[in-house]
């Protein structure tokens, strides 16, 4: 059994392509009234982000693939990839913990470690896990342990919170060792379950409602 130990719902990932970058950052940051911020590129994973700070420690990222080997090697690259030859949108949700070995347990391998260089040159360094799962199954979230303090959702001025995830799955993620603490680590947020053939029989998340100074603001 995996300890609650602090899981909780970190951030929220919206693939775009290199191309719609910009075009995507200045529309999502436009509605939730939020300047995103270049987060760098990740070299391990082939990807680059931008991220912007979202009230109760969480933050948003638009992540894009880049024209690198590591893109197609590795399976956070090939997720990002995949989803922005899709045509983009929400890929993923992610949830944070303290100890991320009782996880690696489960999983029967070990986390990977990722980095990415900020602009500034500062680092920043987690372990990640269940990457491999989300590429068949968009519903279920994967793990990071933070191994610096420097959190993105300290990047910039956050006036955004998250006030429901919509997601196509018509297991309501029985399918995940880990349904106890994802739904004890949502803190607040609603999580509404939509049957797959009402999202074209695709799993995953289909849109995210946002409260912004007294607007409610949903993102597909």
């Amino acid at each position: 059994m995996v300890q609650n130990n602090s899981m909780r719902l970190d951030h929220v990932s919206y693939v775009t392509s290199h191309d719609q970058l910009a075009d995507t950052v200045q529309r999502l940051g436009s509605r939730l009234g939020t300047t995103f911020v270049d987060g760098g590129i990740h070299p391990r994973f082939g990807t680059r982000n931008f991220t912007a700070p979202l009230l109760d420690g969480k933050y948003i990222e638009v992540v894009c693939p880049l024209d690198h080997p590591a893109t197609e090697q590795t399976p956070w690259g090939k997720a990002v990839s995949k989803k922005a030859q899709e045509g983009g949108g929400w890929l993923t949700w992610v949830f944070s913990t303290e100890d991320i070995a009782p996880i690696e347990e489960k999983f029967g391998r070990k986390a990977v470690d990722g980095h990415r260089t900020r602009p500034d040159g500062t680092d920043l360094k987690w372990k990640q896990i269940g990457v491999k799962e989300i590429t068949d199954s968009r519903e279920l979230p994967f793990f990071i342990q933070w191994l610096t303090e420097d959190h993105p959702s300290k990047d910039g001025s956050a006036v955004a919170k998250i006030e429901k995830i919509v997601i196509a799955d018509n297991d309501h993620l029985a399918d995940s060792w880990f349904k106890d603490q994802i739904l004890g680590g949502i803190s607040g947020v609603e999580i509404e379950f939509i049957n797959v053939d009402e999202h074209d029989d695709r799993q995953g998340i289909v849109s995210l409602t946002f409260s912004v100074k007294n607007q409610t603001i949903a993102l597909e």
